[in-house]
C-alpha cells in the first residue's frame, strides 16, 4: 500500500506541494508590490500635510524674494532644456500621477540642454539658478506644464512666448521634484485641499486592492490530468487536434484510394477449365456527354449512373459541384439552378453555396441567417 503521509511520497502530496509553493510565491510577490505602493502613497500624504516652507531656507541663495515669498525645496543639480520645436503642452492640473515604470536617464529627441544649475521651488515661481544666468517660471503665468512618463524631464509653457524649456533633473529626484512642484501650484491657486482628498481617495481604492492570502491546496484536490506532462493544457491541445482533423478530413477533396480515375468495363466472364484459354478483352464503353441546355428548354436532368465519379449525394452535374467537400463555391455557374433545387430569390445571396436541410442550395454560406427559412444549414457545396 503506498504510503500517503506528508512526505511526498504519493503524486498527489507532490501535486499539492507544487500548487502550494507556486500559490505563495505568486502571493508575497504581488503583496510586497501591494506593500511597495501604498508606503508610497501614504509618504506623499504626509508630506502633502506637512510640506511648508520657510524664508529661511533662501538664506545663502542667490535670490531676492519677495515680501510673502519662502523657499519650500531646492535641488542642486538640474539642468536647463528647451524644444527645438513648437509644441502645445496640456494645461497644469493637480493630478498625482501614479509612477508606471522607472525613468530612463536620457533626453528626448527634439531637447537640448542649454545650461545648468540649482533648481528652486518657492511659494510663488519656479527658479533655475544657473551658470549662465537665471531663468524663473511664476506659477500664475504658465499656461502649459508635462511629466515625460520615460525620462525625468518637465517641460513648461509661459506667457512670456519663449521657446518651450524645462528641467532635466536626476532620476531619483524627479519624482519627488514632480510632487512637490504640484504641490506649489496647488498653494499658488489654494487648492491644497484637493491634492489630499486626491491622495485620501488613491489610499483607499489601493487598500481595495490589498491581495489574500490563497487556500491551501490539499492531495485531495488532485486530479487525474495532473500526472500528465503539461496538466490539463496537454489535454486541451490534444482534444483541439482531435476536433481538427477530421475537420480538416471533411474539408479536403477525396482522393482515389487506386491512384487513378475510374474506368467502365465491361464484365469479364469467369475463366473455364479447359487446355488453352482465351484471353477475352474488355470493350470499351461510350460515354455520351449530357445535351447542352438551350435558352428555350431546360437540360433534361440525367439518372446518375455507376460510372460517374462518386458526389457524396449531390445531383449528376457538369458543373462538378459535389457535398464531398472542398473549394467553396462563392460565385457559381449561371446554369447552377439547371442541376440543383436553388431557393427562391437564390441569386439576392452574399455568402457561399451550401445546401439547406429541406435539400434546396442557397447562397447565403457564411452568413448568420443562412438557410433560415428551410431549417438552416446541412452542408457546404463543394468543387
Amino acid at each position: 500500500m503506498a504510503k500517503t503521509e506528508s512526505t511526498g511520497s504519493t503524486w498527489r502530496y507532490r501535486w499539492a506541494h507544487r500548487q502550494n509553493v507556486r500559490r505563495v510565491s505568486t502571493y508575497r510577490g504581488a503583496e510586497a508590490a501591494w506593500r511597495r505602493r501604498d508606503d508610497e502613497l501614504r509618504r506623499l500624504r504626509v508630506l502633502a500635510a506637512d510640506f511648508q516652507g520657510s524664508a529661511a531656507a533662501g538664506a545663502g541663495l542667490p535670490l531676492e524674494l519677495a515680501a510673502d515669498e519662502v523657499v519650500l525645496w531646492a535641488l542642486p543639480a538640474a539642468q536647463l532644456v528647451e524644444v527645438r520645436h513648437t509644441t502645445v503642452l496640456p494645461a497644469p492640473d493637480l493630478t498625482v500621477a501614479s509612477q508606471t515604470g522607472p525613468l530612463r536617464p536620457r533626453r528626448p529627441d527634439g531637447v537640448r540642454v542649454t545650461d545648468a544649475g540649482m533648481a528652486v521651488i518657492t511659494s510663488r515661481r519656479l527658479v533655475l539658478l544657473g551658470g549662465r544666468g537665471r531663468r524663473e517660471w511664476a506659477y500664475g503665468r504658465i499656461t502649459g506644464l508635462a511629466h515625460d512618463p520615460a525620462a525625468p524631464v518637465t517641460l513648461i509653457q509661459a506667457l512670456d512666448r519663449r521657446p518651450t524649456s524645462g528641467l532635466l533633473l536626476p532620476t531619483d529626484a524627479a519624482p519627488d521634484f514632480r510632487f512637490k512642484l504640484t504641490l506649489a501650484f496647488a498653494d499658488a491657486i489654494e487648492q491644497r485641499a484637493a491634492v489630499l482628498a486626491q491622495l485620501d481617495e488613491l489610499i483607499a481604492e489601493h487598500t481595495q486592492l490589498k491581495p489574500f492570502r490563497p487556500a491551501v491546496n490539499t492531495p485531495a484536490q488532485a486530479r487525474f490530468t495532473a500526472r500528465v506532462p503539461g496538466g490539463r493544457r496537454t489535454l486541451a491541445v490534444a482534444a483541439a487536434i482531435a476536433l481538427l482533423v477530421p475537420a480538416a478530413l471533411i474539408e479536403s477533396d477525396p482522393s482515389d484510394p487506386t491512384g487513378g480515375a475510374e474506368v467502365a468495363a465491361a464484365a469479364t466472364p469467369a475463366p473455364t477449365h479447359s487446355a488453352a484459354p482465351a484471353l477475352i478483352r474488355p470493350s470499351p464503353v461510350r460515354v455520351t456527354p449530357p445535351p447542352k441546355p438551350t435558352k428555350s428548354t431546360k437540360p433534361p436532368r440525367p439518372s446518375p449512373s455507376a460510372s460517374q465519379s462518386p458526389r457524396c449525394g449531390a445531383p449528376e452535374n457538369p458543373l462538378g459541384y459535389d457535398y464531398c467537400g472542398g473549394t467553396r463555391i462563392r460565385k457559381p455557374a449561371a446554369e447552377v439552378c439547371d442541376w440543383f433545387d436553388c431557393v427562391p430569390q437564390f441569386w439576392s445571396g452574399r455568402g457561399y453555396l451550401v445546401q439547406c436541410r429541406d435539400g434546396s442550395v442557397s447562397l447565403t454560406g457564411g452568413r448568420p441567417n443562412a438557410c433560415a427559412e428551410h431549417g438552416g444549414v446541412r452542408r457546404t457545396v463543394a468543387k
